[in-house]
């Protein structure tokens, strides 16, 4: 498959609850439009010089969210890429009217329940430090998703290869250009 340029000029961000596939999808994204990927929890570490889950527990959730809105207002900044974000991200008005202004906002909506199996496979994600998963993502799923829902497009995802997410991507994305034209 070639790269559509059309859909290549501007930023593609992803958002979604923890576990959804922001990054490993947004690399394979990446790699079909011919477009670097960036991860947007991977520049806030860079940036601080520490690891979300320490930033988290020296500085709280606050200052890191901060800094995740000024690294991701960078980040729009520069050239076209498709943007992995953090869980919490789009959850900010600034953050949001920030991708909503610069880049093109892709909501990775999966049940729950697929979640919790991809989110406990690795101990790393500070909101779920000894809690219960489910419980986790349902709450997370009630305050968030009605700020996932302004993403302009919203790809449902299960447990089916990433290319069958990706392909779903390009699919919304030439739906949206045709709609724009």
């Amino acid at each position: 498959m070639s790269a559509d340029p059309d859909l290549s000029r501007q930023t593609i961000a992803l958002v979604g609850l923890m576990g959804v596939g922001k990054t490993s999808v947004g690399k394979r994204l990446a790699a079909a439009l011919d477009l670097p990927f960036r991860d947007a929890d991977h520049e806030v570490e860079h940036a601080a010089g520490r690891t979300i889950p320490e930033i988290f527990e020296t500085m709280g959730e606050a200052a890191f969210r901060e800094g995740e809105r000024r690294v991701i207002a960078r980040m729009l900044d520069e050239a076209p890429h498709v943007l992995a974000t953090g869980g919490g991200a789009f959850q900010s008005l600034e953050t949001r009217a920030l991708i909503k202004s610069k880049a093109v906002s892709v909501w990775l909506r999966a049940d729950l329940e697929v979640l919790v199996r991809r989110v406990g496979r690795k101990d790393n994600r500070p909101l779920l430090r000894g809690k219960d998963p489910l419980e986790v993502l349902r709450g997370l799923a009630e305050v968030r998703y009605p700020f996932y829902a302004e993403a302009d497009i919203v790809v449902d995802t299960g447990d089916t290869p990433h290319s069958v997410t990706v392909e779903a991507i390009l699919d919304a994305l030439r739906r949206r250009k045709e709609a724009q034209a």
